[in-house]
């Protein structure tokens, strides 16, 4: 407890809380935990810190879910994650040197491109080619370490094609995933990640497997049409949520 003596009462509130709802929509769809979630962490902490604690929960939650990865995803899950990987560390990088109050802004931003990146018009369920996934894998990268949220280019790539749910949500797993990896070993590597941070994540993993269990029941419920539908309310959600704190 000592080492969460860093944070007030009411951030660590709003850190349960926010947690606990963005777990049960990453269950309920294979994404949106770093969509929705930075923007209110980072109203509570530093946007590094907020940044930071969120892919530990996400690495923690990934590794949980290994068997589904390797069952359902897309072999393009591999060479994206290669490329999540090799872009992370700028992002970070970036969102150190940046001004918390500009952080939160861009950051913002992101998450109201992600639900009108999914609205572009339905592909067929063949995998695009070398230029799209490699863009693809390294705006993630990019944008993992600089605001946790792979998801806006990766959510369109494979929500965008005519792919069971199954296939989709296992591929964004495992590209979260890594992303979430990639982000915890270059907030190491700057010398970023204090152990009160380390502690939050750990602290709250419990929230995000019980909230990403009760999605994953829900997301047996539904069919393949429903599940769009509800992704692209979450992704609506997520954009209001952006443009209220922009206005």
């Amino acid at each position: 407890m000592e080492l969460l003596a860093g944070f007030t009462a009411l951030q660590i509130a709003v850190a349960v809380l926010a947690t606990l709802g963005a777990a049960f929509i990453r269950g309920l769809t294979g994404f949106g935990f770093g969509i929705l979630l930075v923007p209110i962490l980072a109203l509570a902490l530093k946007p590094v810190e907020a940044v930071l604690a969120i892919n530990i929960m996400a690495g923690l939650l990934a590794f949980s879910e290994i068997r589904l990865i390797v069952k359902n995803a897309e072999k393009s899950a591999i060479t994206i994650s290669v490329l999540v990987l090799l872009a992370t560390l700028p992002g970070l990088m970036l969102l150190d040197a940046t001004p918390p109050a500009l952080a939160r802004f861009l950051i913002a931003l992101v998450a109201l491109s992600a639900f009108f990146a999914v609205l572009l018009p339905r592909r067929g369920a063949e995998q695009p080619g070398h230029l799209t996934t490699g863009l693809t894998g390294l705006t993630a990268g990019v944008l993992t370490g600089f605001a946790a949220m792979p998801g806006p280019p990766v959510v369109p790539y494979y929500v965008g094609r005519d792919i069971p749910r199954m296939t989709a949500k296992a591929s964004m797993i495992g590209v979260f995933g890594v992303a979430a990896l990639a982000g915890v070993g270059s907030g190491a590597t700057l010398g970023v990640l204090e152990w009160r941070i380390v502690v939050l994540g750990v602290a709250l993993f419990p929230l995000v497997m019980l909230g990403n269990w009760v999605g994953s029941l829900a997301f047996g419920k539904v069919n393949d049409k429903l599940w769009r539908i509800i992704v692209g309310v979450v992704l609506a959600a997520a954009a209001v949520a952006a443009l209220v704190k922009l206005l």
